[in-house]
């Protein structure tokens, strides 16, 4: 039990913050192949689909992330959806509740394209990544983010895997939003990964022509795509931008061409084509770690004696040889009390420190939570 006590001062105390980075590639042969879909798991309700890196049933396996689809009231009113409407209304509602808000009104607000909530158009149909925590920590690191389609057999290239679509945040280090309950979000564009470049610049990410494909939230590592992008045929147009992946069958409303995997399919089945097309998905993970440093400064007159009961014998000091030599302690470990002197944590030297009154040092504890 410690019978000197030091008070530490503003002086003596500082907080720090870092941030550990992980790198997280995830190929598309674990997604959609090499488990013959049993890292796969289904449910009965039918509201989305869990993915997993080894068969799910297993004690090994680890969640990687959730694929759903949902569909705003607005979109509904104009399109009959005959499969699971009002589930993908409902995951639409969810899911904007808790990353984008509420108006002024109370009315739930809609995904907006480019941030900026108040003006532009919006996101009607999304399909959402929602990836677990085991994967995304404390948050997905900006400008690291990017998931790879490969494209369909309907541009002049034949072999699928010959051209792939990169959705990625580009720029996003230096330019993100902040106007999310959920934290800070990114824009996510569009660009071709290999193969021969993709039709029209419009779709090409960077610059103001560049067609804002989804959204990317990095504290809730979830990413929103609009499937209407990527899901119809490259000879079709979409408010000046085309789309990547085949879809056979489209309807025109309001000028906008709908899969109809969207209005017909259900969340699985959607959740199913779009994951058979996923190539690799890659982004670096945050972890934070705030620390609060403890500075304890060891005076040339403090600390020379021992409290320990093995530093006397025969009331004598066993590390003097003669009465006239200065006192010699050799600390061991550091105790931080509260104010009341109740012992907190217990900081422990890697060696014996020689103290006596010809020397100070201080020494340097880190509390990491």
């Amino acid at each position: 039990m410690a019978r000197v006590y030091k008070q530490f001062t503003s002086n003596d105390v500082t907080s720090t913050r870092t941030l550990l980075h992980e790198s997280v590639p995830i190929t598309g042969t674990i997604i959609s192949g090499t488990y013959s879909d049993n890292n796969i798991k289904n449910y009965s309700h039918g509201m989305f689909q869990s993915v997993y890196d080894y068969p799910y049933l297993s004690s090994s396996a680890n969640h990687i992330f959730d694929l759903t689809l949902g569909v705003s009231t607005g979109y509904s009113g104009a399109v009959t959806i005959t499969s699971q409407a009002t589930k993908k209304v409902n995951i639409y509602n969810e899911l904007a509740q808790v990353l984008v808000g509420f108006d002024e009104t109370g009315s739930v607000r809609n995904f907006d394209r480019d941030g900026q909530l108040a003006t532009g158009s919006t996101h009607t149909d999304l399909v959402y990544f929602n990836f677990s925590r085991l994967l995304s920590k404390d948050e997905i690191k900006k400008g690291t983010f990017a998931l790879e389609f490969m494209a369909s057999s309907g541009y002049a290239v034949p072999a699928s895997s010959a051209l792939r679509i990169k959705v990625y945040d580009s720029g996003a280090a230096d330019v993100y939003k902040t106007n999310s309950p959920a934290g800070e979000y990114g824009i996510l564009y569009i660009t071709n990964s290999a193969g021969s470049p993709v039709s029209g610049t419009t779709i090409q990410a960077g610059g103001a022509s560049a067609a804002a494909v989804g959204l990317i939230y990095y504290q809730a590592g979830i990413a929103v795509i609009n499937p209407v992008i990527i899901m119809c045929d490259s000879t079709q147009n979409i408010n000046g931008n085309q789309g990547i992946l085949s879809s056979s069958l489209t309807m025109n409303v309001g000028g906008d061409l709908i899969p109809a995997m969207i209005t017909g399919s259900t969340i699985q089945a959607t959740a199913d084509a779009l994951r058979n097309r996923l190539y690799n998905v890659s982004f670096n993970n945050t972890t934070e770690i705030n620390s609060t440093v403890y500075f304890c400064r060891v005076n040339h007159n403090e600390f020379n004696y021992s409290s320990n009961p093995t530093y006397l014998a025969n009331s004598k000091i066993r590390v003097k040889q003669r009465r006239s030599d200065p006192p010699v302690a050799y600390p061991t470990a550091v105790g931080l009390y509260s104010p009341d002197r109740e012992l907190l944590a217990v900081g422990k030297l890697s060696a014996p420190q020689r103290k006596d009154p010809a020397g100070e040092f201080t020494l340097r504890v880190r509390l990491d939570y």
